[in-house]
């Protein structure tokens, strides 16, 4: 079952079940996939579908910390719920620990030795972890690594 088949049968359920916020959060994902596939002008791949996913994921996770700052609460509540049901459709995150561990065997094999060839390792590990990882996560375990 392909990701807009997924989110249509998700969305029908919130709406029998009159879960707005769920509705919601589904009906904007079913947005953003299909808004993708207009702009790329072919069905999407899965790995096209976990890259839309991840930048929803991600505009969220933003929004989340300037909301925190800000001190409002009820928006941060709302946009956590709208994490979980992003998570939802995405695959299982890597721990920490994962993430270190395919770093490390990228860092041998691109023979990476200082802080100078963060960038190679960077663009190979990415790939990698394309939707398994947060960004955020991936970089500062390179930095960590490359800095010893």
């Amino acid at each position: 079952m392909s990701l807009l088949d997924s989110l249509q049968k998700d969305m029908v359920a919130a709406m029998k079940a009159k879960d707005k916020d769920r509705l919601g959060t589904v009906r904007m994902l079913k947005a953003a996939v299909t808004n993708e596939q207009i702009n790329v002008g072919h069905d999407l791949t899965s790995d096209e579908e976990i890259s839309v996913l991840s930048r929803e994921l991600k505009q969220r996770k933003d929004s989340l910390e300037e909301f925190k700052a800000a001190g409002r609460s009820e928006a941060v509540q709302k946009l956590e719920e709208e994490i979980k049901v992003v998570e939802s459709y995405l695959p299982k995150q890597l721990s920490a620990d994962e993430v270190k561990t395919v770093v490390e065997e990228t860092i041998e094999q691109v023979k990476a030795t200082s802080k100078a060839d963060f960038g190679k390792v960077m663009g190979a590990v990415m790939p990698k972890l394309k939707g398994k990882a947060d960004g955020k996560l991936v970089n500062s375990t390179v930095m960590s690594l490359l800095n010893k």
